[in-house]
């Protein structure tokens, strides 16, 4: 798996290219916006990890190259790396598909396997919400909820798809077995009007989309 960093402080950057070696990835690291895109774009990885904001204009450079790639190169899985909270990134990042994108809190990844986790599960066309970035999220509601025909279990569910855990890591985290978290995964579908014409993935994309969007 071929990684590129993006992150201008560099005990940051190295303790993420440190991190992601030890995993077994081969890691490529740059130290601005404009080196990002170029990398990026000539050779893609199969992941970039990069800070929101870096030079050479210390705004969110790093997420205009992130929702760019996002457009041109919908292959390349993104995590975005971010210092602040701020639910305009993560819904900016979402976008129309939860597929192949991370949001994390730095203060997160200073656990390695977070990170670690979060790089594969989006290598692999998942998802890797931070909880809280899923919570702030969830609690912009509307005057109608569309998840509001969900049980709190399904609801349960569905925060911890959501944040990109597989069918087995749902069970762990809610300490039920696997075929009842299928169950629920599966009145989740039936009751947002998920047809079983779409493939199981997709609709896991979509039932997440739905889920932030309300």
């Amino acid at each position: 798996m071929r990684i590129l960093v993006a992150e201008d402080q560099p005990l940051i950057r190295e303790g993420i290219v440190r991190l992601l070696e030890q995993a077994g990835m081969t890691v490529e690291a740059v130290r601005d916006a404009v080196s990002l895109r170029e990398r990026a774009e000539a050779d893609p990885p199969d992941v970039v990890v990069t800070d929101i904001q870096m030079p050479p204009g210390m705004g969110d450079d790093g997420l205009e190259v992130a929702l760019s790639l996002r457009r041109s190169h919908p292959q390349v899985g993104v995590v975005v790396l971010s210092q602040y909270l701020d639910d305009r990134y993560a819904l900016d990042l979402v976008g129309d598909r939860a597929d192949g994108v991370g949001y994390l809190l730095k203060e997160k990844i200073a656990r390695g396997e977070v990170l670690v986790d979060a790089v594969r599960r989006v290598a692999d066309g998942g998802s890797a919400l931070d909880p809280d970035v899923v919570a702030r999220l969830v609690g912009r509601r509307r005057p109608v909820d569309p998840l509001a025909s969900l049980t709190p279990r399904e609801r349960e569910t569905l925060s911890l798809m959501a944040e990109g855990h597989s069918n087995a890591g749902i069970a762990q985290k809610l300490f039920v077995t696997v075929p009842a978290v299928e169950r629920h995964v599966t009145g989740i579908f039936t009751k947002l009007g998920l047809q079983q014409t779409e493939s199981g993935q997709h609709r896991r994309v979509l039932a997440v989309l739905r889920y932030l969007d309300a």
